[in-house]
Parts: structure tokens; C-alpha cells; sequence
């Protein structure tokens, strides 16, 4: 029988961290640009993405589907469904290989133990909180998609583990590409029924891409790319086929 999770609304955060109200300090940098800090950047990398395949092939059971559409692109978008704790962090690092993927995250992720720390120094751009460092973020998305690296987006925005349907996101999380005019791809993590293990396994669909119209305005292409990439996303979700956690919502 199916775990059940229960919520009141689609922003509720259905799984805390500990350090779910971790706020960044004040001198926070998205962009380091010191010789030592990029070397240790690039091996980190190289080491988190064994890991990412020894945990998706043993841990996850993924399997990747379409992944050809994305394998030439560079300096792209790529919008996913938050439904893996672990998954959601590892997971881009096979999708967008042999490019290095940077995940904009919630600054909870920062507070996990240990994880936290290494997370920046991965690829994790997180959300400032306030105006002052917005501009500071938008000029790392910037930058790392001028040099050919994927930015990855969930615009969920909140972990729902395992869920098989698409929960409804801003308008506003398109913004991003609309502004500098890249492509977006979709990556829509499903679920099926496993004859061996409790747990489902995991095909991740590679969609796309979906770009900006230069005879619409910024807010008419926004509107039409969220339109576009939920659908997609929508749809693909269609082919789960075993509900490992069951959502409901709660009676009021």
C-alpha cells in the first residue's frame, strides 16, 4: 500500500530540512572567480558526477530517455519536477553531461549537514532573499550560460518525493530564459513499477526545445513558454504508472 502524504495547498513543503529557515550571509558569492576555488570546483565536479552515476544506476534505477536532443546544445535551460531529495541534486550532472550543470536552489539546501557546504562549490546557485543580491544571481545565471553551461530550474520550487503529477508553478520562473533569449528543455522525472525492488523506477524524459518568439513581448513569451513546458511536462508525467507516495489534499 502506497505511503499518503497529506497537504492544503500545492506550496506546502510536504518534507523540512532541519535548517529549513537557513538564510545566506550577507557576503555571499554566486561567482568565484579565484584560481584555487575553480580548480577545486572543477574536481568536485568530476567527483560528484561519479557519484551521480553509481547512485542513479544502483540507488535510483534511472534511465534517461531522449538525452541525444541536448548532447550538442550549450547554454540552455533545463526545467525539471522536484521529486527526488538526493535525485533532484545528482541527476543533471548525468542528463547534461559533459557540461556542468548549476542548479538554482532554495538556501535551505545550504543548511543541510555537510551536503551544504559542498553544494556551491558543485554547482548550486541559490536564491538570494532579497533585492540588494538579486542582481549578483541573475549575473552568475549569466555567466555560467555564456560559457555553454546549463542552468537547471525547478519551478515546483518545493520537494514533493515521488509524486506523479505536475503541481501548477509562477509564470515568473521564465523569465530567465526569456530575458537572455536561450533554449529551454524539459526533464520530466516518471515513475513505473519495479518487479524487483519496493521502489519505482525512474525514467527521466528529455523534451524540447521551447524558445522565445521575437515577434511577441517579453510577458506574451513568457506566458507562452510556461504554457509550453507544463504541458510538456504534463504529459510525460501521464506515463507513471505505479504511485509509490499518494497526495491527498486535507479536508478544511
Amino acid at each position: 500500500m502506497a505511503k499518503i502524504y497529506y497537504y492544503n495547498s500545492l506550496e506546502d513543503d510536504v518534507i523540512e530540512s532541519k535548517n529549513q529557515d537557513y538564510q545566506l550571509k550577507d557576503n555571499y558569492k554566486w561567482l568565484h572567480h579565484n584560481i584555487f576555488y575553480k580548480i577545486l570546483s572543477y574536481l568536485v565536479y568530476y567527483l560528484v558526477l561519479l557519484f551521480s552515476l553509481i547512485y542513479a544506476k544502483l540507488f535510483l534505477h534511472v534511465k534517461i530517455k531522449n538525452k541525444k536532443i541536448i548532447k550538442k546544445e550549450k547554454g540552455y535551460f533545463l526545467y525539471a519536477n522536484h521529486t527526488q531529495m538526493l535525485g533532484d541534486v545528482f541527476n543533471p550532472f548525468l542528463i547534461c553531461f559533459p557540461y556542468h550543470p548549476y542548479i538554482i536552489c532554495s538556501p535551505s539546501n545550504l543548511g543541510i549537514p555537510f551536503l551544504g557546504k559542498i553544494l556551491p562549490i558543485a554547482g548550486a546557485l541559490p536564491i538570494p532573499d532579497n533585492i540588494h543580491d538579486m542582481m549578483k544571481f541573475k549575473d552568475a545565471i549569466n555567466y555560467h550560460i555564456t560559457k555553454g553551461n546549463p542552468i537547471i530550474i525547478y519551478p515546483e520550487a518545493h520537494l514533493w518525493p515521488y509524486a506523479t503529477f505536475i503541481r501548477d508553478f509562477p509564470k515568473t520562473s521564465l523569465h530567465y530564459p526569456v530575458e537572455s533569449n536561450k533554449k529551454i528543455f524539459t526533464a520530466t522525472t516518471t515513475y513505473t513499477k519495479s518487479q524487483i525492488f519496493k521502489k519505482p523506477k525512474i525514467v527521466i524524459y528529455i523534451d524540447g526545445p521551447f524558445q522565445s518568439d521575437e515577434k511577441l513581448t517579453k510577458k506574451e513569451n513568457i506566458n507562452k513558454l510556461h504554457d509550453e513546458v507544463y504541458k510538456m511536462m504534463h504529459k510525460r508525467s501521464k506515463l507513471s504508472d505505479y504511485e509509490y507516495i499518494t497526495y491527498k489534499k486535507k479536508d478544511n
